[in-house]
């Protein structure tokens, strides 16, 4: 499948436009573990994911992690591309969390663009608007929602992605994503497994009552 079949507002560019984006347009293959992003001075270009999924995490003086949101087929990631956005300035990581496909589109080209087509300078901020309210949302959990109401939500949601209720998941793992320490998860999740809700076993975390899981979440 070509680029244009991912790029929602391609019928709205001039052919000119359309050109440009995919003489300049790269074709990259993101082995699962691979960071294709690394911090404001890191400005590879704007991605089109065509397959696979990416996790953006930013990452404390401390060193700990949290997961600020994924990005899956079709999505469209900007801050890999934030040296054309003077105004955002973020230490955001971009890395594949599993095998992914995707197009790169340089930054400079891609802001020439957008600089001269409304069509792709609307959609966008739109990415952006979306990106900030994952952002607000998460520091809403992070500061209102206690830690067990949001470990269920998170075991919830990565059986979802999965489609299993298996997950091949450490506890460092998800301490990562949750920006907290593994000893915390550790602890939480023998509480959950000695309520029947999981059962934990070395890299693995079985969810053996997801309706008590989804009752606590909330």
């Amino acid at each position: 499948m070509s680029l244009q079949e991912y790029f929602p507002v391609w019928d709205k560019l001039t052919q000119e436009e359309k050109a440009i984006l995919e003489r300049a347009a790269t074709k990259r293959m993101a082995p699962k573990g691979t960071v294709l992003h690394n911090g404001t001075a890191d400005c590879i270009g704007l991605l089109v994911i065509r397959s696979g999924q990416l996790r953006a995490y930013i990452l404390s003086d401390e060193g700990r992690e949290i997961t600020i949101y994924r990005l899956f087929e079709r999505d469209f990631c900007l801050f890999s591309a934030s040296c054309m956005m003077n105004s955002v300035q973020f230490d955001i990581t971009i890395e594949a969390e599993k095998d992914s496909e995707l197009w790169v589109i340089p930054a400079d080209v891609y802001k020439k663009i957008m600089e001269n087509s409304a069509a792709l300078a609307n959609y966008t901020n739109e990415i952006m608007a979306s990106r900030f309210s994952e952002v607000m949302w998460l520091i809403e959990q992070v500061m209102w929602k206690s830690f067990d109401k949001r470990l269920a939500e998170f075991l919830l949601n990565e059986s979802s992605l999965d489609g299993s209720d298996t997950l091949s998941i450490t506890h460092d793992k998800i301490a990562a994503h949750m920006g907290t320490a593994r000893e915390v998860v550790t602890r939480m999740l023998r509480y959950f497994q000695s309520e029947g809700m999981v059962t934990l076993n070395r890299g693995t975390v079985t969810l053996t009552d997801k309706d008590k899981l989804e009752e606590l979440a909330g």
